[in-house]
């Protein structure tokens, strides 16, 4: 995948990056790691500017929100996870990746919009329970731009300054992922183990 995805970018520049971004929301697996600190490494190498790179991933970023947040708006959690459930091959998605995504936004509230585009995974699906939740659209817009300009200023920043090691910090942000999914999925648990605690007092 990351050959593929260099070569999209070194053939359309910025229209790639923004194209690819904005995959990366549609599809989490796609990774946005590998295409921010490539584009800051292409910065040294090409006529790409840092500022271009972050301008034309934010407005991927954005666009592939925005769609998100539409899909949650037309589906209920129940459709959604259903067809996580049948598609989730194809998308590379689990009906888990949706609770996370909702126990996300329902612990921080519209926060978690801003909040979550640094977070791996969620960064991307966080759009959805805000569709659902009907978070005002101006709100979710303003904070998914924040977000992402700041986790795009990052990565691009990083890719630049690194060079043509670039891809030795993606080891690094590998083990923030799992670091990131294993603290959510212990959260997870937390709460399941909470909830049917107080079940259980209240029938007692």
């Amino acid at each position: 995948m990351e050959q593929w995805i260099h070569k999209i970018m070194e053939a359309y520049g910025y229209l790639g990056i923004s194209l690819l971004i904005a995959l990366e929301n549609l599809f989490p697996p796609i990774p946005s790691e590998v295409i921010l600190t490539f584009g800051g490494f292409m910065t040294t190498t090409t006529t790409l500017t840092i500022f271009g790179v972050v301008v034309a991933a934010t407005v991927g970023s954005v666009i592939g929100a925005i769609c998100l947040y539409g899909i949650g708006r037309l589906l209920s959690a129940e459709r959604m996870e259903g067809i996580v459930t049948r598609y989730g091959k194809v998308l590379r998605l689990k009906p888990a990746d949706i609770h996370k995504a909702e126990a996300w936004f329902k612990r921080y509230g519209a926060w978690a919009v801003l909040l979550g585009r640094v977070v791996p995974l969620v960064r991307s699906l966080i759009s959805i329970p805000a569709g659902s939740a009907r978070m005002n659209f101006f709100s979710f817009l303003l904070l998914t731009t924040i977000g992402s300009l700041v986790w795009n200023v990052v990565l691009v920043y990083v890719g630049a300054i690194v060079g043509s090691s670039w891809d030795t910090f993606l080891a690094y942000m590998d083990l923030y992922s799992n670091i990131v999914y294993a603290i959510i999925a212990l959260g997870l648990l937390v709460m399941g183990f909470l909830f049917v605690r107080y079940r259980v007092l209240k029938r007692g």
